[in-house]
């Protein structure tokens, strides 16, 4: 708390005003990254309400590029280890878990209409979001071999991704 305080200007005791505890300060950061990338994601959802291959395009290109733009917000939301801190409170991984629903309800629609082939769309959108975590994760950490141009690395990993659950004859012509 004191290194926080002195990054901020403030005293820790000043900080202790607004939050009981670290873990509490973490969780009030994690909340509001949360929820600003639930807005970034609804907005994405609501301008492809049709096209659903072009949705899940697109909320995969706006979580890559959410944690690309806020490195701070999305260490603290998805790479923090939790045996640091105490347990996330349930009713707030319920409301951050919403995002995960963005993707799972445009897989699940997507395979009643033939688009895509995914089982559980829980389990699916998942599995997206551990390769885009992946593809973010590298990128923030510079790990991304340096001849390997980045917005080509962005644009292959989001089609390959979408390949894995697109019915062959669906997949983007936009794909590398």
């Amino acid at each position: 708390m004191r290194k926080i305080a002195s990054a901020i200007d403030y005293s820790a005791t000043s900080i202790y005003l607004h939050f009981d505890s670290k873990d509490a300060l973490l969780h009030a950061l994690i909340h509001e990254g949360m929820m600003q990338l639930f807005d970034v994601l609804a907005s994405t959802a609501e301008n492809h309400p049709s096209d659903l291959l072009g949705r899940l395009e697109a909320l995969c290109r706006r979580f890559i590029d959410f944690g690309l733009e806020n490195p701070e917000y999305y260490e603290i939301m998805f790479q923090l280890h939790p045996e640091r801190m105490e347990r996330y409170p349930a009713e707030k991984y319920r409301q951050a878990r919403r995002n995960l629903d963005f993707f799972a309800d445009a897989l699940a629609e997507g395979t009643e209409k033939g688009v895509f082939a995914a089982g559980d769309p829980q389990v699916s959108a998942s599995t997206i979001w551990a390769s885009l975590h992946g593809t973010v994760s590298l990128l923030l950490a510079e790990r991304v071999d340096v001849r390997i141009e980045r917005d080509a690395f962005i644009e292959t990993a989001i089609q390959q991704t979408l390949r894995s659950y697109t019915v062959p004859a669906q997949v983007s012509s936009s794909e590398p």
